[in-house]
């Protein structure tokens, strides 16, 4: 595997306001000996958008919905879950046998890990308050801003030098979520604040791993990376909670929510980060970009359909813009180019070989893509309509259950 795909593929897997440890080497190369029988690509990158998706609109329905408004409580609890499981890994299980190969001490883990996971825990404390005023759907168009921040980390760090032409390729995404800012119709400034400091908390802790754990020797998946990452940062989110959330939190909010759901809660962000660890390696730079993408729609679709958050059309024109730089940035011009001709050449001998399947296909696709539009657009466009539309299917369904 080349640089570039590693790097890409880590990026790709990467949601940054979610409870996933970081692959501290992008430089890990694929083995060269035969691999094991294994499921299709496609299960392994259904699964990532799944559980990604999942940990963001269980994170909105427990925070929001369910009015348990203790994120940072939220965060430590998952990170003492993955904590505890990790320790079970690596005690009952060949999982995370690799950790034995990294030369961790007690000097590299102070001097490297710690600070490391101070702005991860800083990043998922800003990402999870978000989630108090701002709408999932704006939330992911703000993500879409990350590897911005990332390269201008980077540059202010020094990790790498400046580059007048990599910042005119990311301007595109600038421009596109400026543009999604101004037609957002619930804007919280606060809640924007807060996003904004969990991208740039992200941003320097990625430049943190890159100066400080460069080495081929701390090569990680990111399982390995949480088994090290999530009691410093365990500990460290606890000391924020001692002081801010829990002096006003009761077991009132806990048993309102429920145990069950926590526990589900926390069990699915940690299948996320084993999710990833699967991920990479099973498929092409290239794909993994487009899942990344394609689950960031996603996303946006089940907030407008799910919590019926409303989406302006400026909205939806400024994050289209937005993933086209995010597209166009990750895979560079020329690799875009070919990979065009690849799909349009794919596509077109499809369609000798199989003339009604790719009619059936596209039939479809415009039939769902309908459905999603006209089903999203409506809490904004016809609110009224919508609402007696989801209250009739809520009835026939209770009307079934009893």
């Amino acid at each position: 595997m080349s640089d570039e795909k590693a790097r890409s593929s880590v990026d790709a897997a990467r949601d940054p306001a979610q409870p996933v440890l970081p692959t501290v080497n992008p430089n890990v190369k694929r083995s060269q000996e035969p691999e094991a029988a294994s499921f299709h690509p496609a299960v392994y990158i259904a699964t990532w958008i799944g559980l990604s998706s999942s940990v963001i609109i269980f994170n909105k329905y427990i925070l929001d919905r369910a009015n348990f408004r203790f994120p940072i409580f939220l965060t430590t609890w998952h990170l003492v879950f993955a904590t505890v499981m990790t320790q079970l890994l690596a005690r009952f299980t060949t999982i995370l046998d690799s950790r034995k190969k990294v030369p961790m001490t007690g000097r590299v883990y102070l001097r490297a890990i710690v600070p490391i996971g101070i702005f991860f825990s800083l990043s998922l404390i800003c990402g999870n308050q978000a989630y108090l005023t701002l709408s999932v759907a704006f939330i992911q168009m703000l993500k879409a801003t990350t590897p911005v921040a990332v390269l201008l980390a980077t540059w202010g760090m020094g990790v790498h030098p400046p580059n007048l032409k990599t910042l005119g390729n990311v301007s595109f995404i600038v421009i596109g979520v400026i543009i999604a800012s101004f037609g957002e119709i619930q804007f919280v400034m606060t809640g924007f604040l807060f996003q904004a400091g969990g991208i740039i908390f992200e941003a320097v802790r990625l430049c943190m791993v890159e100066r400080l754990l460069s080495s081929a020797e701390f090569k990680m998946d990111p399982l390995v990376s949480l088994y090290y990452y999530a009691p410093a940062c365990a500990l460290m989110n606890g000391f924020v909670c001692l002081f801010t959330e829990l002096p006003t939190m009761t077991m009132d909010d806990i048993y309102r929510v429920g145990g069950f759901t926590l526990t589900a809660n926390a069990t699915v962000a940690f299948l996320l980060n084993v999710s990833v660890v699967f991920l990479i390696g099973k498929t092409s730079s290239l794909v993994l970009t487009l899942s990344g993408v394609l689950k960031d729609i996603l996303l946006v679709f089940a907030s407008m359909m799910l919590f019926k958050d409303p989406v302006s059309l400026l909205q939806a024109f400024g994050y289209s813009i937005a993933l086209g730089g995010l597209i166009y940035y990750k895979l560079g011009g020329e690799k875009l180019k070919e990979y065009l001709g690849q799909g349009s050449l794919a596509w077109a001998q499809f369609g000798q070989t199989r003339p009604v399947a790719r009619k059936l296909m596209i039939l479809a696709a415009v039939f769902i893509a309908f459905f999603m539009i006209i089903g999203a657009m409506g809490p904004s466009i016809a609110p009224d309509q919508t609402n007696k539309l989801y209250d009739g299917i809520g009835n026939i369904i209770s009307d079934k259950g009893a």
